[in-house]
């Protein structure tokens, strides 16, 4: 049975649609494929957000529920990683520099309304299960663990299937993380850096849903 489209699923869409239609008349204004990689970055940024939504299918912690967190888990970090494009941006003519600041902003913005959206719906799902604890630290750990993830995607140049792929290699790159921080402060400093701003950005937003909530009840 397909679930119904809700509202904030509806305004994710228009979200990217607005970037992409951007990203489309650059192309043909230009016939260049200086942004291209919007494209494909935009498709791994949903990827999680897909595998978020399968869990309100999900009445029990099982197996099928483990592999659908754990799939989410592991494309979690494409979504914020959006925002690191921004490194790519400059003035590229004949495009007025406003237009592609449009561009590259309203991408980094889909990151991470998808990133939230994907967070949210997995912390709902968990708190249905487990100790409020237990949430609050899993929700905190995907925060570190997707810092991470964007790290080694952005300048170690990983990406979400080299687990398959390449698992030695990755697993030799992590214990040498882990095993000598002192040889990676970059690394962990821009991980919890970006897990917190990302955390402030999450819990603002959910206080701001808590706002709604309490306007609501007061009518």
């Amino acid at each position: 049975m397909i679930k119904k489209i809700s509202s904030v699923e509806k305004m994710l869409m228009l979200s990217i649609g607005f970037t992409m239609m951007l990203l489309c008349i650059r192309m043909a204004c230009t016939k260049e494929l200086t942004y291209i990689f919007y494209a494909w970055n935009m498709l791994l940024a949903i990827v999680p957000f897909l595998f978020s939504r399968r869990l309100e299918h999900q009445s029990e912690l099982d197996w099928a529920a483990c592999l659908f967190i754990g799939g989410w888990l592991l494309f979690f970090p494409n979504a914020p990683y959006i925002i690191t494009d921004l490194f790519h941006y400059k003035e590229r003519g004949p495009v007025p520099k406003w237009y592609d600041l449009l561009l590259v902003t309203s991408a980094a913005w889909n990151g991470l309304l998808l990133g939230i959206a994907s967070l949210m719906q997995v912390e709902t799902f968990l708190a249905r299960h487990i100790k409020a604890i237990w949430v609050r630290l899993a929700v905190f750990t995907s925060m570190v663990l997707c810092g991470y993830g964007i790290y080694i995607g952005r300048f170690l140049r990983f990406n979400s299937w080299n687990i398959v792929t390449k698992p030695g290699r990755l697993a030799s790159a992590s214990a040498h993380h882990i095993l000598q921080p002192q040889d990676n402060l970059k690394l962990w400093g821009f991980t919890f850096l970006f897990a917190a701003m990302f955390g402030i950005i999450y819990f603002t937003v959910k206080a701001m849903r808590g706002m709604r909530t309490e306007a609501v009840a007061v009518q």
